[in-house]
């Protein structure tokens, strides 16, 4: 028998290693279990009843986002600052929050035409804040319009501890300017910072919602002013001031403007309304609304409003 040569020998060596690699490298991978991940359930919707017997409903998937579904339309809103609560906006709506004693209220608003602040109330709605937990934002302090932050030394001012009151006017070429004083008949102090929501109701109390509320930083009495906390001890006043036109604008058709003989007014941040009987009638479809304000001194008679 012919012996092998040591060189054939490392030659055959090497042609079985190549061969067990090649059937190695043909052979896939095992396949790699992932290791299971915990899923994040997705936060229950939230329902809201409101004053009008309609219903809103809200899911908060993350902390910046809201999606929002009302009359049968789903709107995605994003968070944005607020002088106090929670507040989205979006497809041009704004949805705002606060809880307080125990119930979580709620308004939804059109957006104006700058598209950043609710310029027509749509729904006041509530809901228990004992029911599913949101996790939406956990509000900070942001500033109101101007760049002011709300008094920290008091509880923002509440719908049952205000009172309205007409504090006097202006009239002339057409335009009509009142001012509304805001006063604080609880026992406890508490801060106004920015511009109060209002909405213009006709003698049988329905909303006239054609009519938008604008903010306007100073109008007759203030030029130019801007957004300022204030704070209220029991029985002090503050005010804020409506202007409107009274000339019917003819370019848009309008002949006869509507009359409002009611207001209701809730305080920044807030969803409980205070209404004060006072006769308005603006042309062109609009008003122009001031941010609150410290007043101090006697109340000024008001003109009567004229068509």
């Amino acid at each position: 028998m012919r012996r092998l040569t040591p060189a054939f020998a490392v030659v055959s060596a090497l042609a079985l290693t190549v061969t067990a690699c090649s059937q190695e490298a043909a052979e896939p991978p095992a396949p790699v279990t992932p290791s299971p991940t915990a899923a994040t359930p997705a936060a229950p919707p939230v329902s809201y009843a409101c004053e009008s017997g309609q219903s809103v409903t809200v899911s908060y998937p993350d902390t910046s986002t809201a999606q929002l579904t009302y009359q049968g339309q789903t709107y995605t809103l994003r968070t944005v600052q607020a002088a106090s609560g929670a507040r989205y906006t979006g497809s041009g709506i704004e949805w705002w929050t606060a809880t307080r004693d125990g119930t979580e209220s709620a308004t939804l608003s059109r957006l104006g035409p700058n598209e950043e602040v609710g310029s027509a109330v749509l729904e006041r709605c509530s809901r228990p804040s004992s029911g599913p937990i949101a996790p939406g934002p956990q509000p900070t302090p942001q500033p109101a319009p101007g760049g002011v932050l709300p008094t920290a030394t008091a509880q923002s001012c509440r719908g049952p501890q205000l009172k309205l009151s007409t504090e006097g006017g202006d009239a002339g070429a057409g335009n009509r300017v009142v001012n509304i004083g805001i006063q604080n008949i609880g026992s406890a102090p508490c801060s106004l910072t920015g511009y109060p929501g209002v909405v213009l109701q006709d003698r049988q109390g329905r909303n006239l919602t054609a009519i938008r509320n604008e903010q306007s930083p100073g109008s007759y009495f203030t030029q130019g002013q801007a957004p300022a906390p204030v704070t209220l001890a029991p029985q002090a006043r503050a005010a804020f001031e409506i202007a409107w036109t009274v000339v019917p604008n003819e370019g848009a058709g309008e002949r006869n403007c509507p009359a409002a003989t009611r207001i209701r007014v809730t305080a920044p941040g807030d969803t409980s309304a205070v209404s004060l009987d006072t006769p308005i009638t603006p042309c062109g479809g609009r008003v122009r609304v001031s941010p609150i304000r410290s007043l101090t001194g006697a109340p000024q008679p008001a003109p009567e409003p004229t068509a």
